[in-house]
């Protein structure tokens, strides 16, 4: 289905600068569009493949469009925010080309008949929907998709294939889980029982029964693989509009503030607490039992250990250098302490010997005195010789 740019407009805001009746039908980026597809400006490094772009229309910011030359032959869609509004309607584009599928239950699906199954709701193949269980209208569940006992999911929400969510969690609406992702699984929580040392030493470690759950909130996004633990005791909770990549570690009793995005394979561990508005970069550690404000950003790879108490940019990388320099950098960090230790003791040296030169200034002075008449050049800088 195509549109034109005046029915976009319309629909989603802006200001057409060409021909509002020009049809596109898809997205494309500048160097690929054609005719009937619709591209977008979001950095200006790329503004000369406007000039070149054989696109229907571009979607562009008004100081951009204002360094363009005039020209009747290309149309924009003026925004403030051209790559959100590219998001938006590309979602549309998406939503209409998408296959309907019709609400019910596969054949297949194991359903325990105190579960509560909304009529609008769609049951993939092998689905499991155990006891108390409560699926809203509207959600998809996918193949092989298991729902625990007591299970709330919200309305409009979408669970691809072989997503786990554990007994006693609560999805809010239009939440998305992608495949493989697990939820409400036990935390990591182990009582240490051991007595004695070494070889002496006995006992075991003995488990903590995980008895919260998982609450996410509305219009959350879990990646493929991510697991979020579930609470020792009261919930782990994730807010909403939060944003996780796939293969990330929550711990349990972790809670995550809205607005956050979690990038791919960072671990964070349990009783942590995320500020609203951060962004995890991707592979970051975080420690448990730290607190991130609002409005943290930690750089991929960084590794944080204790709380971040202000807003702002936190990195403790090392970025990737030609590998000898690496071997060389590395042979001096194992030298570190030995330099350490001489920089201290120059600067020990150096702190004693303005006090040396002072003394032996003093106690010479007299001698220098008594010569100064069988010294020439003493005589001469006196002026009593020619």
């Amino acid at each position: 289905m195509a549109f034109t740019l005046e029915d976009i407009v319309q629909r989603f805001g802006g200001e057409v600068v060409g021909n509002g009746s020009q049809r596109v039908g898809s997205l494309a980026p500048l160097d690929q569009a054609g005719p009937d597809q619709l591209a977008f400006l979001a950095n200006p490094k790329y503004l000369s493949q406007v000039e070149t772009t054989r696109a229907g229309a571009v979607l562009i910011n008004a100081a951009d469009l204002a360094k363009l030359a005039p020209s009747e032959s290309r149309n924009f869609i003026v925004t403030p925010n051209p790559y959100a509004y590219f998001a938006r309607v590309a979602q549309t584009f998406i939503d209409l080309a998408a296959p309907k599928v019709a609400a019910g239950v596969h054949p297949s699906a194991t359903i325990d008949p105190s579960a509560q199954i909304a009529a609008s709701a769609v049951i993939g193949p092998h689905v499991t929907v155990e006891a108390g269980a409560v699926i809203g209208e509207n959600v998809r569940l996918g193949a092989n998709v298991v729902i625990g006992r007591g299970t709330r999911i919200g309305a409009g929400s979408h669970l691809y294939p072989n997503v786990a969510v554990y007994h006693g969690c609560k999805l809010g609406e239009r939440v998305i889980v992608h495949a493989g992702a697990v939820i409400g699984s036990d935390g990591f929580g182990f009582a240490s029982d051991f007595v004695g040392e070494g070889d002496a030493r006995t006992g075991s470690w003995v488990k903590i029964p995980q008895v919260g759950g998982v609450s996410i909130a509305n219009d959350v996004e879990i990646g493929a693989n991510t697991t979020i633990d579930r609470g020792a005791m009261a919930d782990t909770i994730i807010e909403e509009c939060v944003k996780i990549d796939n293969l990330v570690q929550i711990g349990h009793n972790c809670k995550v503030g809205a607005y956050t995005v979690i990038a791919g394979c960072a671990g964070i561990a349990g009783s942590t607490t995320i500020g609203r508005h951060c962004m995890i970069g991707g592979a970051v550690g975080i420690a448990g039992h730290v607190t991130l404000a609002d409005y943290v950003i930690v750089t991929a790879q960084s590794g944080v250990s204790k709380s971040l108490s202000k807003p702002g940019m936190y990195t403790s990388a090392f970025p990737a250098v030609n590998h000898a320099d690496w071997n060389k950098s590395a042979a001096l960090l194992r030298n570190i302490g030995k330099l350490r230790d001489r920089i201290k003791a120059l600067e020990n040296a150096a702190a004693d010997k303005p006090a040396a030169t002072t003394a032996s200034a003093t106690t010479g002075a007299p001698s220098n005195s008594s010569n100064a008449t069988d010294n020439p050049a003493a005589s001469n800088s006196s002026g009593e010789q020619a």
